[in-house]
């Protein structure tokens, strides 16, 4: 090991490679963050393999959720490879599929409801729609830019993110609901969701916004987060058709086993699922 130490200035070549790979700006962010995590642990010392199997070790004495975990050590991994320090590189933590998912993150179809309805009632009709956006097509919250005057009129629209394209369309109402509110906000072409300055919404905005929403509609807060009514799209549609395949499509994965993942269903469901064998006499 030749001693490589950590400093600022590699952290931020490392954030202009990832920027010239045409990374997200969230992941750049993400990875840049957990990068400096690391660093303000190793305080000054150079990097060796013993030091990252340390720092792995670390994050689970302090019961970080093993996702968070290898989220971290993905960030790591990474600039190991960027910094031809490939030698550093850990594996990460074995995560067995769960069959369900919790309780406290299953956001049901009347929960959703309510918070449209408190969106109405409190008169936030931008974070309304862009809830109602989200959950009637399932696109990502950084797919919201893609929402344009113009797809609203043609009734879909063409995302391309991570080197991939793909259309998705849009209901006729939706696009009705789209175009009424960019009349009324003088949108006459381009993003529809913006802000009062004509900037796109940032992911951080709605994340906050909805947070308020949830609360106002009294839904817990571990529910209310822009991917969970992509998740709700998910399951409504399959219990619908039925057709993972098809899912898989729209939803813009490049593989099935990440939609079972969406399609996951409640700890209640599961137990009532359970129940229903008959095999406890």
């Amino acid at each position: 090991m030749s001693g490589y130490v950590l400093t600022a200035e590699k952290i931020t070549e490392f954030g202009e490679f990832l920027r010239k790979e045409e990374c997200q700006r969230t992941t750049v962010e993400k990875y840049l963050r957990n990068v400096r995590f690391f660093a303000a642990w190793l305080d000054g010392r150079a990097v060796d393999k013993e030091l990252v199997t340390q720092w792995k070790a670390c994050l689970q004495e302090r019961q970080f959720a093993p996702s968070t975990v290898n989220s971290r050590l993905a960030a790591l991994n990474r600039f190991f490879g960027f910094a031809g320090i490939e030698e550093c590189r850990v594996k990460f933590l074995h995560i067995q599929r769960c069959a369900f998912r919790e309780d406290s993150r299953d956001l049901a179809r009347e929960e959703y409801k309510r918070l449209l309805e408190a969106a109405r009632h409190t008169g936030k009709e931008r974070l309304g729609l862009v809830v109602e956006t989200i959950g009637a097509t399932g696109i990502r919250i950084s797919e919201l830019a893609y929402i344009t005057v113009e797809a609203a009129r043609r009734g879909r629209t063409t995302v391309d993110l991570k080197g991939k394209m793909r259309a998705i369309l849009l209901p006729g109402k939706l696009c009705s609901k789209l175009l009424a509110y960019a009349r009324k906000s003088k949108i006459r072409s381009g993003e529809i969701f913006r802000t009062r300055s004509g900037k796109g919404l940032s992911r951080r905005q709605v994340w906050r916004e909805m947070k308020q929403l949830g609360h106002r509609a009294g839904v817990e807060s571990t529910k209310v987060f822009p991917h969970n009514l992509r998740h709700l799209f998910a399951i409504v549609f399959y219990k619908a058709y039925g057709d993972i395949v098809k899912l898989a499509d729209i939803l813009g994965h490049s593989s099935i086993e990440t939609t079972r993942i969406y399609l996951m269903t409640a700890g209640k469901e599961h137990v009532r699922q359970l129940n229903r064998l008959g095999l406890v006499m």
